[in-house]
């Protein structure tokens, strides 16, 4: 009897210490591949569904767009000026972002092969490119001759003008493999804006959760989107998926938040204010939000994860954050979790052993 009520105290023990306390995710310092090569701080603002990532690093006082993989880090160059950043990146490897060229013109880009080319515009004086799909279509923003941004999309070397919800300005920030576009524009004027979605030739007004603004980041291959839109009043911008014709408000961990990606699974990540202007990164899985610093392992040297920014299927993680006083490009990936279960049962059989072996001995 009393062996009886010792493993059942030690079951409870055990269960009560928390089987989730292990880290879900373990955490690499990208910028850190860049070291030897005289890269510094970074950041990763897009990925691929087999963990490459793209983004900048810093090297002296001009940063440089870069491509990340586990264990390498690539500069990407410039169109001939000092500065460049890279937003994306396909399947194929191929990444998309922005540089100066050597007159200091802002210019959209594709990487391809090594090799960076200048997207043009849409006849104004600057262009970015945001995102790109597995089919290499490319969407981003451009100047015209009016001096107003307009979404574009970039299909077999033609950059095409998506239009407004009506307004004078609009911006492409993400597109799926279907080639859904989503972004945002001015319904009415430039002092607004609300986030789009475009298909099909045609541009949709998505709303807001009852207040001005919105904006669409992301969207994944079942059209499901997520971004932020202001609340009633304007006080704070919230996260949002958009999805059946429904923005649904998503929380945040104190203050605004922004959705910035969403998987196939409908996983979210982001960014949200705790407390004044500090930002965390955040995952959204199963109807909470979570502040992803809580669930890396405490002694990794990481103090603070700022933005969470892309998402794959497989759940790896990529953004910017704080390890030893500098701002590096990090990439979570999940730990497996036969590996937590396995650890459990495993604990749990010697805490019953050792209970069985102090019962002989007495």
């Amino acid at each position: 009897m009393k062996t009886q009520k010792l493993v059942v105290f030690l079951v409870a023990c055990f269960v009560a210490s928390g089987l989730h306390a292990a880290p879900l995710y373990t955490i690499t310092d990208l910028s850190a591949l860049g070291f030897d090569a005289g890269f510094g701080e970074g950041g990763a603002l897009g990925m691929n569904a087999s963990g490459q990532a793209a983004g900048y690093a810093f090297k002296g006082s001009n940063y440089h767009a870069v491509s990340y993989t586990s264990s390498t880090l690539t500069d990407l160059g410039t169109l001939g000026g000092t500065h460049s950043v890279a937003n994306g990146i396909n399947s194929s490897g191929q990444v998309v972002g922005w540089a100066y060229t050597a007159s200091s013109e802002t210019r959209a880009f594709l990487s391809s092969n090594g090799v960076m080319s200048n997207l043009g515009t849409l006849g104004g004086f600057a262009s970015e490119a945001t995102a790109i799909n597995a089919s290499g279509q490319v969407v981003g923003y451009s100047y015209g001759s009016q001096t107003l941004a307009h979404a574009f999309l970039y299909d077999a070397g033609t950059m095409t003008d998506l239009g407004t919800l009506g307004g004078f300005v609009s911006v492409a920030y993400g597109i799926n493999d279907s080639g859904q576009v989503v972004g945002r524009s001015s319904p009415i004027g430039n002092s607004i804006y609300h986030a789009f979605s475009y298909s099909a030739g045609v541009m949709t007004d998505l709303g807001t959760l009852g207040g001005t603004n919105s904006v669409a980041n992301g969207i994944n291959a079942s059209g499901q989107i997520v971004g932020a839109s202001q609340i009633a009043g304007n006080s704070v911008y919230h996260a949002v998926r958009y999805s059946g014709g429904t923005m649904t408000d998503l929380g945040t961990l104190g203050g605004n938040s922004y959705a910035k990606a969403i998987n196939n699974g409908g996983h979210i990540v982001g960014y949200s204010e705790v407390s004044g202007s500090v930002a965390r990164a955040f995952l959204y899985k199963d109807g909470v939000m979570k502040d992803l610093i809580t669930l890396i392992d405490p002694l990794s040297g990481w103090t603070h994860l700022r933005e969470a920014q892309s998402i794959n299927d497989s759940g790896q993680i990529v953004g910017r954050g704080d390890i030893g006083g500098h701002q590096h490009a990090f990439l979570l990936t999940p730990v497996p979790e036969p590996s937590t279960a396995v650890l459990a049962v495993g604990g749990l059989m010697m805490l019953v052993g050792l209970a069985m072996r102090r019962s002989k001995l007495q």
